[in-house]
Formats: C-alpha cells, sequence, structure tokens
C-alpha cells in the first residue's frame, strides 16, 4: 500500500490551475522532498491532500483510502511565521493541537499527556516543555512544531516549509531529526522545501513542482536540465559542485532566488 496515490489530479485556486493532470506515488516509509518554484502548487498540494482544497479532476488517495479531511493517519507541520502565542510555554504550545485543536487548551486525560511527553522526547524538546515560545530559537521551535504534527502516530507527515528563514546550522538540524524520527517510526514523511542542498543527505526521491507539471523520483533522474526546463517551460542548466547541485537559467541561480522572494 502507498501512502499517497494521486490520479490525474487537477488543482485550482483563485480560478487559475495550479497543478494539472499530475499522478505518482510516494510509498510507505519514504523519505519525499517537494520542491519547486513559489506558486508552483507544493502548499496547495499539501492543502489537497489533508482534505481542505477539492480537487478540480482526478482523485487522491492516503494510505489505501479516499482523501478525507481530519484523517489521524495524516501529520501537518504548518509553517510558523506570526508571533502569536509566543507566551506560551512549549508543553502548553504541543498539547493545544492535541485532538486537532491548534489553539485554546483542551483539558487533557492520562493518555493525552502521556502522548505530549512522548512527541516532546520524540523531537528531543523535553527541555522546552517550560521554556515560553519567545524565548526559543527558530530551530526548537520547529521541534515543537513537529512534535505537534507526531500527536497520534500518523503514518504520513506533511511538513510544510520548515526550513523558512532558519540559518544553515539550524536546517540542518530539522532535516536531521526529521530522519531520525521517520526511520525510528517507519513513516512516510513529504518534506516541502525552496532548495535541493539542505535535503540531500535525507531524500529517497524529490517531488519537483512546475509549470502545472510534476516529475517524481532520484535526485539523479528529476534534477536534470531536459526534466527542469520542461518543468520551468525555460532552459535550466544544473551544475554539480563540492556535493552540492545548483539550478541555474543562465546566470540565475534559481533555488536562491526564489528563497529570497518567499
Amino acid at each position: 500500500m502507498n501512502a499517497v496515490e494521486v490520479a490525474e489530479l487537477t488543482l485550482t485556486l483563485g480560478g487559475r490551475s495550479v497543478l494539472r493532470d499530475v499522478s505518482f506515488a510516494v510509498a510507505e516509509r519514504e523519505f519525499v522532498g517537494v520542491l519547486g518554484p513559489n506558486g508552483a502548487g507544493k502548499t496547495t498540494l499539501m492543502r489537497a491532500i489533508l482534505g481542505l482544497l477539492r480537487p478540480a479532476r482526478g482523485s487522491i488517495r492516503v494510505l489505501g483510502a479516499p482523501v478525507a479531511y481530519g484523517n489521524p493517519a495524516v501529520g501537518y507541520m504548518p509553517q510558523m511565521r506570526g508571533t502569536a502565542g509566543m507566551a506560551m510555554r512549549g508543553w502548553d504550545f504541543v498539547a493545544s493541537a492535541v485532538a486537532g485543536h491548534r489553539w485554546g487548551l483542551p483539558l487533557l486525560g492520562r493518555a493525552e499527556k502521556q502522548d505530549v511527553a512522548r512527541v516532546l522526547a520524540l523531537v528531543g524538546a523535553t527541555g522546552l516543555a517550560a521554556r515560553p515560545l519567545r524565548e526559543m530559537s527558530g530551530g526548537e521551535r520547529q521541534r515543537l512544531l513537529l512534535a505537534q504534527a507526531l500527536l497520534g502516530q500518523p503514518r504520513l507527515l506533511l511538513l510544510d516549509e520548515p526550513l523558512m528563514s532558519l540559518d544553515p546550522h539550524h536546517q540542518h538540524g530539522v532535516v536531521e531529526l526529521v530522519r531520525a524520527v521517520q526511520r525510528e517510526l517507519g513513516i512516510a514523511v513529504l518534506f516541502s522545501a525552496h532548495e535541493l542542498n539542505p535535503l540531500l543527505g535525507a531524500l529517497d526521491r524529490v517531488l519537483y513542482l512546475g509549470g502545472g507539471q510534476a516529475a517524481l523520483g532520484t535526485v539523479a533522474e528529476v534534477i536534470t536540465g531536459p526534466v527542469l526546463s520542461r518543468l520551468y517551460g525555460a532552459p535550466i542548466d544544473v551544475v554539480r559542485l563540492n556535493g552540492r547541485i545548483f539550478v541555474m537559467s543562465g546566470a540565475l541561480e534559481m533555488e536562491q532566488d526564489h528563497h529570497r522572494h518567499a
């Protein structure tokens, strides 16, 4: 059974087709990086997998069943941009997501408290439980968001741009943590990012979105001039240097340019 199966999927947003007739499958226990320029449909695709956006055409199946809103088998780590709730303690922040609640502290029973303690330990954040969010680094807050997403023991984890606004050191720490948790739990991960290089040591495959289309495969299969030129609709060169990969359009590095304007 696959973690995600997408068949002839078309997603529209504001009257515009973001993805058109896209088909692919992500296996159980697979770590897939979701890449592509701004507006390519990374977040839109995750919203559709979560059941928040109905396809204009085609279908999505999650763990063998039709996509459904509120599926407890799917964990979701959203982008963290606002400052609301920054006085919250780490424990309360994670606990606020029990049973799907995002804000407002529910009354937790013994099992729910044990689950909060479990996920804090799983992401190495037990020591953050008593600290307010405002005193934490971006990397530490990302650990708590990951802990939220792991409540209830999901089998599929969707991570929406968790590396945004983090320095390279914290980016590396987040990727290593997610990979370690994914291997320990034996779950599938879709990890959205603007740049490929921070993910290189963790990926099983990459799903690259662009021009309404998608390409899924290994880095060697997908991150090539011909494949990316088709997705971008423009000539693209791929340069490999000292273990890093650069996606270039003329003298412009595409991924860095899109990251700056995120």
